[in-house]
């Protein structure tokens, strides 16, 4: 893979400051997930990090959008977002099961206290970030 190119909004930074310190390790956790995981998709030479309705969210060329946020009204999770109307989170839930905890068809939540399973985490962020190039696969390449 090339030298990802990485362009962030500032008050991306904003966001992450306001969270509390617990939560905010999780969601740096997160974040650098996601960037790794671009650093080794082949394909992906650039990946946006901005804000879609206030939460921090990931763009690429080939991808949906991705987002991850923290939410007072719901302390002890975080979670992980993805376009309701795409076939991501359908078929996260077909290929890993019970590896997740899934929000109807649009998100994966987390319990602060929970260990992520990483290597199924990275699988379905790549799928997300190459969606366009793999929805017509039955299991988005996974």
């Amino acid at each position: 893979m090339g030298k990802l190119v990485l362009k962030t909004n500032p008050k991306v930074n904003e966001i992450f400051a306001n969270y509390p310190d617990p939560v905010r390790d999780k969601m740096q956790f997160l974040k650098d997930l996601v960037i790794e995981t671009a650093e080794e998709s082949e394909g992906i030479d650039e990946i946006e990090l901005t804000l879609k309705w206030g939460e921090p969210s990931f763009i690429t060329k080939t991808g949906s959008t991705l987002r991850i946020h923290w939410k007072e009204k719901t302390p002890d999770q975080y979670a992980m977002y993805f376009k309701c109307t795409s076939r991501l989170v359908d078929t996260f839930r077909m290929v890993y099961d019970n590896k997740f905890h899934y929000e109807g068809n649009r998100a994966i939540v987390f319990q602060l206290s929970q260990k992520i399973p990483v290597l199924e985490l990275k699988e379905c962020i790549k799928a997300t970030l190459i969606y366009h190039k793999v929805k017509h696969l039955i299991r988005l390449g996974i």
